[in-house]
This record gives structure tokens, C-alpha cells and sequence, in this order.
């Protein structure tokens, strides 16, 4: 685990912009979750796993998915293993503390250390979760009725949430994060961003590369322009089958690393060339 720190200035597999810098040091100051939005593709989940290292605390990941309720987060009361306890006779079924498991947040509350909470994807769940999760996130504390025990925070966690804006989320939760959208990189920022992945990279092969996946999603038909993410993968491929920035210059191969929509595919081969 990396020395302890307050604050964050990018690690060495992550590169963060100046904005995003100041809007995760603002959150560490303050106390408040930080909101992530920005397309697919662009490090929002990696940025809470690149702050872990950075300020040195462990990562507590907690994945929405269209299921989840808030309930989950908390805790949950394993009323099947007491059931069948008590049909085998495993134990003391009346000590109901032992069937309570905390959730992703009652790990990071309950946590002896200062721990990164990331809520990861929250617009995949129904409109009224992030509502269930206002007094929780924003008290650090929640109450267990089933024990007559509350569960509160020893260690404020840092709660990262992310979006991909496929669910507008309520005033309400809004007005107690810290927002910051990621913008798309620039072909700078974006270099740079190659750089940490393929430190070695032929400088010709970089910058064919980045041009040909610029040039790609600036056509304005892709119903899914390609992201960070696919662009690492296509440079992945691009070294393993041998490619070389002349064959970039001339044609765009293994085209499936970058689109992932058959309508995005190009109808003959000369399209991108």
C-alpha cells in the first residue's frame, strides 16, 4: 500500500487532468462523494482505483446493477442460513447478530481504517435509489432494526459515484455531491494517457494510431464512437499481429477492437483509408 496522503495528483497508470485533480481533492476536503459522469470508456471506475493507491487506503467497489436496492449496500439478514440452522441444529439460531452481513457500505463504516467507497454505474438501478441512499451517505450512519443497533462511521470513507447518464439522477442527491463530468481527451492529454500503457511504443505507431482513432470518431453516423479504453485494446492488438504505422496510414485493421456496433462498420474496405 502506497505512504499515506490527503491528496491527489494522478498516480503512475493514471492520468488525471488538472479539473479532475481539484474536484477529487475537494471532495477529500469536505467530505462530500464525488460524482462522476462522462461517456463510457473515459476512467471513471479506474480514477477510484488509482485515488486508492495514490492516498494509500483500501478500495471497497460496490457495482450497481439494475436489481440492486439500497438495502444491499447496507446490510443484509441471511434468514435462509438461520432457517437452516435451525432444521440441522448448527449453532444458536436466537443470536440473530449472526445472521446480519454488512453490504459494500457497511464495510466501509464499519471499516478500522479510512477506506475509497465506490459506487460504481449508479444510474443502472430505479430512479428512487439514489433517494434511499441520501440519509446514509450523507450522516454516515444507518440503523439495523432487526438488532436494535446502529452502524456508524469510524473513518469517514472517500465515496466516488459514477454515472454514465443513462438515468437522470434527483436534486436532492445532486445538491450533496461534488460533480465533475470527464471530458473526452484531447489528442495531448490523450498521448500521455497512451504513454503510461505502452511506455516502449514506436513513436510512429503512437501517433498514426491516434490520429486514424480521432479521425474514426469524429465521423458523425457511429452510434457508439470508439473510447480510451477500446483505443488501448486496439494498440494491444495492433503490436500482437505486428502492424506497423504504414499499414495505419493506409487502411484501419482489426476495426472490430475499435466499433462495436455492426452499423458503425465500414461497408468497404477504402472508407478509412
Amino acid at each position: 500500500m502506497s505512504q499515506k496522503k490527503n491528496s491527489y495528483q494522478g498516480s503512475a497508470d493514471y492520468v488525471a487532468s488538472p479539473e479532475l485533480q481539484q474536484a477529487v481533492n475537494i471532495s477529500l476536503a469536505i467530505g462530500r462523494p464525488l460524482l462522476l459522469k462522462g461517456e463510457p470508456g473515459t476512467g471513471k471506475t479506474v480514477l477510484a482505483q488509482s485515488l486508492a493507491q495514490s492516498i494509500g487506503r483500501p478500495l471497497i467497489r460496490w457495482n450497481i446493477k439494475s436489481t440492486t436496492k439500497a438495502i444491499d449496500g447496507l446490510y443484509f439478514y441471511d434468514t435462509v442460513q438461520r432457517l437452516n440452522d435451525s432444521r440441522f441444529g448448527d449453532g444458536d439460531v436466537s443470536d440473530i447478530r449472526r445472521y446480519i452481513k454488512m453490504g459494500k457500505i457497511g464495510e466501509a463504516f464499519k471499516s478500522q481504517e479510512p477506506v475509497v467507497l465506490l459506487i460504481d454505474e449508479i444510474d443502472k438501478a430505479d430512479l428512487e435509489f439514489p433517494n434511499d441512499l441520501l440519509a446514509e451517505l450523507d450522516e454516515m450512519r444507518f440503523y439495523i432494526p432487526e438488532i436494535d443497533e446502529e452502524v456508524q462511521t469510524q473513518h469517514r470513507p472517500m465515496v466516488i459515484i459514477t454515472s454514465n447518464s443513462e438515468k437522470e439522477l434527483p436534486d436532492a442527491f445532486l445538491r450533496r455531491c461534488v460533480f465533475h463530468f470527464i471530458e473526452f481527451p484531447e489528442m495531448e492529454l490523450m498521448e500521455r494517457i497512451v504513454r503510461v500503457h505502452f511506455p516502449d511504443l514506436e513513436k510512429k505507431l503512437l501517433h498514426a494510431a491516434i490520429d486514424k482513432f480521432y479521425r474514426i470518431r469524429a465521423l458523425p453516423s457511429l452510434k457508439k464512437p470508439p473510447s480510451t479504453s477500446e483505443l488501448i485494446d486496439w494498440l494491444h492488438a495492433l503490436i500482437a499481429m505486428g502492424m506497423d504505422a504504414k499499414t495505419l496510414e493506409e487502411q484501419t485493421p482489426l476495426i472490430g477492437c475499435l466499433l462495436k456496433n455492426e452499423q458503425d462498420l465500414p461497408r468497404k474496405k477504402s472508407q478509412w483509408g
